[in-house]
């Protein structure tokens, strides 16, 4: 019979326990060498450990595998040999269930980290929390959306916006929402879709958070535009032939009063034919007038593609100044120019963005024409979230607030003398060039316009 390393290595140290054990018992009742003795003693203990320990070694190994498994902790090593073959076995299946389950925690944790990395760059914000708002996981488009660092508990946006806050807490499974949010000098229209997944046992939410302010601004353009395409079809289809009529009418008129003279047409008839061709010439005027008036609208669907350049803002400023110095100086107003850094650029038509400075500027001399201390303000400089600010802010009288939202709409103007086209024309630029305008104004303070790229 073979028997294994094992069998053989405890029956030798029994065997020799034995000895030593005998030689212990005799050394205490046939002699008197207590030293020896006690050395002796010594060593039947020491061997009496080391057996129990040897024999123990399976039960350590085991017990050592399963705290590894319920850790989580593979960093275990269960190679050592001198057991023999039976026990050899038994380490190497605890080996290939620690290398399994390392490689099921790698995959996990690659996961993860691939999960990780698809939600930081996905563009739109993710939020996911738990019941009582405590935050698991947020991606970088929403901390730049919501212009936080970083975000423990959704109850800290309070101060930013409570409405979006009592709306996140309130929301179910599918469920979609759209807020408002006035944040400084932006308007955000947030909108919000949720969803709901049980994980640890724990209930989480998920809402994707995106500002579609942009795309309304973009879609209300579209809107007016394809408006004024058919009412300038319409339009100038009926107003053309009517002008056309009326000149060759006048001119009929005028060549017979040229050919038959004063003396060969009766008072009646001539006292008519001067109503009738003072009619005529009226209606072609105003006809005419009207083409104009609808060619002026028809300039908002016109807008050349911008032509982009990388160019320094401190330049455009000294360009439009330069252009608005004389009606400035005349009406003794206070044009003051701030960049920061002065080094600041921006991506954008250097002509069509100059325009759009001009139609404010304009806009801002005839609302301080009144004041005593007359003052407008260029401004530039970058926002929360890297993004360029330029700004036309004065003095005047400021804007209502029931009219502030209306200010960007095709044909509305609170001037005696406006066309209502020249801030929706700037709208229209802004939106060509994937930037946005608004407005803030506080009556008898400061109206501010703001163009962001």
């Amino acid at each position: 019979m073979v028997f294994s390393r094992f069998r053989l290595n405890v029956l030798a140290r029994v065997l020799v326990l034995s000895g030593t054990l005998f030689g212990f018992f005799y050394l205490l009742f046939q002699t008197t060498l207590y030293a020896t003795l006690l050395i002796v003693g010594a060593l039947v203990l020491y061997q009496i450990y080391s057996l129990l320990h040897y024999v123990e070694k399976t039960n350590r190994d085991l017990s050592r595998f399963f705290d590894a498994v319920k850790h989580s902790d593979f960093s275990q090593n269960f190679t050592g040999a001198g057991l023999g073959s039976s026990f050899d076995e038994l380490k190497t299946a605890f080996g290939e269930v620690i290398t399994k389950f390392q490689r099921a925690r790698a995959d996990k944790e690659e996961h993860f980290r691939y999960l990780q990395t698809v939600m930081q760059h996905v563009g739109i914000g993710l939020v996911s929390f738990q019941a009582n708002g405590e935050v698991e996981l947020i991606n970088t488009a929403a901390r730049r959306l919501l212009r936080v660092p970083h975000l423990k508990n959704i109850h800290a946006l309070k101060n930013w916006s409570t409405p979006l806050v009592e709306k996140l807490l309130m929301m179910k499974s599918g469920e979609r929402a759209l807020i408002k949010v006035e944040d400084k000098s932006e308007l955000l229209q947030l909108a919000i879709y949720a969803t709901e997944f049980k994980m640890r046992e724990q209930r989480f939410t998920l809402v994707s958070l995106q500002n579609i302010q942009s795309e309304l601004e973009e879609k209300e353009m579209e809107a007016w535009q394809n408006l004024i395409r058919v009412l300038t079809h319409e339009i100038m289809n009926s107003v053309t032939p009517i002008a056309s009529l009326a000149s060759t009418l006048n001119d009929l008129l005028v060549t017979a009063r040229a050919e038959n003279g004063e003396k060969s047409v009766n008072e009646v008839n001539a006292e008519t034919i001067n109503d009738l061709s003072e009619a005529l010439q009226t209606i072609q005027k105003r006809s005419e007038g009207l083409l104009h008036f609808v060619d002026a609208y028809r300039n908002l669907t016109r807008i050349p593609k911008p032509n982009f350049h990388i160019f320094p803002v401190k330049s455009l400023f000294e360009q439009v100044r330069q252009l608005m110095r004389a009606q400035v100086a005349a009406k003794a107003i206070a044009l003051s120019v701030k960049v920061e850094p002065e080094s600041l650029e921006i991506t954008a038509d250097p002509d069509l963005i100059e325009q759009v400075l001009i139609n404010l500027l304009l806009n801002a001399i005839q609302a301080v024409e009144q004041q005593s201390d007359a003052r407008i303000a260029l401004r530039a400089n970058l926002d929360e979230r890297g993004r360029v600010n330029v700004q036309v802010a004065d003095n005047g009288p400021g804007i209502l607030p029931e009219v502030l939202e209306k200010v960007f709409i095709p044909f509305f103007t609170t001037k005696k003398s406006g066309s209502g086209i020249g801030l929706s024309l700037s709208r229209q630029i802004m939106r060509l060039h994937r930037g946005t305008i608004s407005v803030q104004s506080v009556p008898g303070a400061e109206t501010v316009f703001t163009l962001r790229f």
